[in-house]
């Protein structure tokens, strides 16, 4: 993007240089997995004086999907909803309400058919003819069912909306359920999430505006740049699982110390999604669940959040090591510089192999009996 092209564009952006606008299309594009040539795509997307509509339902749910909307700084919400997209209608953010609410959305369906996109937060009750959701007197599944039909594209944000998340859970009294299942023939991104980041929902949004399609999908309809890998190849507390260390319970020697919480019952194992790489509400590196010493219980996940109990132990999908951190050594000889322990407990490493170190350490029971000293 050209300097003269972006002067236009300068104030609606909040003053930001040139420079440091490229700078966050640059970031965009690589969390989205794609090369850094499409910066200036994503800049002109980001640019262009024609914002993309989005309609927000909310069914059965607790509005946390929303609250994640309003915690990104960058951009921040006055900037997400007025200069990026124009969220037309979210009836946790509506100035109107009533009849006037209901005027606003019918409105923005009419003037941007085909060309708006669907956000639909919570679950969708489907028992009695949906009659446990209501919105101005009409069942929530109905309007979803209207509305979703005149969409360019829907998101089902959050894990509510994706596959009934909590809403759903057993004995279900509401039939409650996901919009995928509900929407069956019709293409739906999901955003599972208890709440999701919303850095995701944007950057959904962002490729839409960008290349005119959805991003790259799995088979749970999850974009695969936020949700391709395991929670637990990028936990920060993944070295002390390949070392064999690991909290028994809450407030232990082991969880003082930063060990791994795999004993606790963290899904993280079984979970895909991006948490420990972008965190939550931009407050600093413990800003997710494990940060704060809690287990992950696997909310980005059908079948795991919600319906195996928070501690019991996850099922591991894989048992290879994490191939960007160090093997842990917490002690070392008089003498010996701290080059040369991590060069010996590298080459240790290497040598025992860390299935069989894992293999060996997964049966241990407490932070005695780590592989220290080993």
């Amino acid at each position: 993007m050209k300097e003269q092209d972006f002067a236009r564009v300068r104030e609606r952006l909040n003053g930001i240089s040139r420079r440091d606008f490229m700078k966050f299309c640059a970031v965009m594009a690589a969390g989205l997995g794609l090369p850094l040539e499409a910066a200036p795509r994503i800049a002109a997307a980001i640019t262009a004086p024609q914002r993309p509509p989005v309609i927000w339902l909310s069914g059965s749910g607790c509005t946390g999907c929303t609250e994640s909307l309003l915690r990104p700084s960058h951009p921040s919400l006055e900037h997400l909803i007025l200069d990026l997209i124009s969220l037309d209608y979210n009836e946790t953010l509506n100035a109107g309400a009533g009849h006037q609410a209901e005027a606003a959305l019918q409105a923005s369906i009419q003037k941007n058919t085909g060309k708006f996109i669907l956000v639909v937060e919570g679950a969708i009750p489907v028992k009695d003819g949906g009659v446990y959701c209501m919105i101005g007197g009409r069942p929530f599944s109905e309007i979803v069912r209207e509305t979703a039909a005149k969409a360019a594209a829907v998101v089902a944000i959050g894990s509510c909306a994706s596959w009934g998340g909590v809403a759903a859970a057993k004995p279900n009294p509401t039939g409650a359920i996901g919009a995928p299942e509900f929407l069956k023939g019709k293409s739906v991104v999901t955003i599972p999430g208890c709440p999701p980041n919303a850095y995701n929902f944007l950057s959904t949004v962002i490729h839409f505006l960008t290349f005119k399609k959805l991003p790259s999908l799995d088979q749970k309809g999850r974009p695969k740049f936020a949700y391709g890998r395991l929670i637990h190849e990028n936990c920060e507390r993944r070295p002390h699982f390949d070392a064999g260390r690991f909290a028994i319970k809450f407030g232990d020697e082991g969880h003082r110390k930063g060990y791994c919480l795999f004993k606790l019952g963290c899904k993280g194992p079984m979970t895909f999604a991006n948490c420990p790489a972008i965190l939550f509400n931009d407050v600093g590196s413990g800003a997710w669940p494990v940060g704060t010493g809690h287990p992950c219980f696997g909310c980005t996940e059908e079948g795991v959040g919600f319906n195996i109990p928070l501690h019991t132990q996850a099922d591991l999908k894989y048992i290879t090591p994490g191939s960007a951190y160090p093997y842990i050594v917490t002690e070392r000889g008089p003498g010996a510089s701290v080059g040369a322990v991590a060069l010996a407990a590298g080459v240790a490493g290497v040598a025992l192999g860390a299935g069989v170190a894992i293999a060996k350490n997964l049966g241990k029971t407490g932070p005695g009996s780590s592989s220290e000293g080993e």
